[in-house]
């Protein structure tokens, strides 16, 4: 099912149930079935919808980007504001010489040697003692 057909059919069955349960209110038997029926119908239907939105957040994650653009001129507007509100503080000119910049450096696990390292108290069983031989 598509995602549309999906909505459209919990709509109807969501209406359906919610005539039902004000029957059943009134005593009855027959549209309180229908409720209890109607709610699992529901609930499969919820799972398929589930299904469908996450394939189609994914499909359509790398498609849509107009909210980050908008966010990204936003930043640029304030980048610009803020150069204007510092007139006076100029940076020393820059060399013509490229920099590499440094890049960040991968953390290694190495084993350190702990001094005083005390082994924690388990909730293992004490061992027997080498003074009853």
């Amino acid at each position: 099912m598509a995602l549309k057909e999906t909505t459209k059919h919990m709509k109807d069955l969501l209406a359906q149930i919610t005539s039902d349960l004000d029957k059943a209110d009134g005593g009855n038997k027959a549209a309180s079935q229908r409720v209890r029926t109607g709610t699992v119908k529901l609930e499969k239907i919820a799972k398929v919808y589930r299904k469908d939105s996450i394939k189609t957040e994914k499909s359509t994650s790398g498609t849509k980007k107009p909210a980050k653009k908008a966010a990204a001129g936003k930043a640029t507007a304030k980048k610009a504001a803020k150069p204007a509100a510092k007139p006076a503080a100029k940076p020393a000119p820059k060399s013509s010489s490229v920099k590499a910049k440094p890049k960040a450096k991968a953390h290694k696990a190495i084993a350190k040697p702990r001094a005083l390292s005390l082994k924690r108290p388990t909730a293992k069983l004490p061992a027997k003692r080498a003074s009853f031989r």
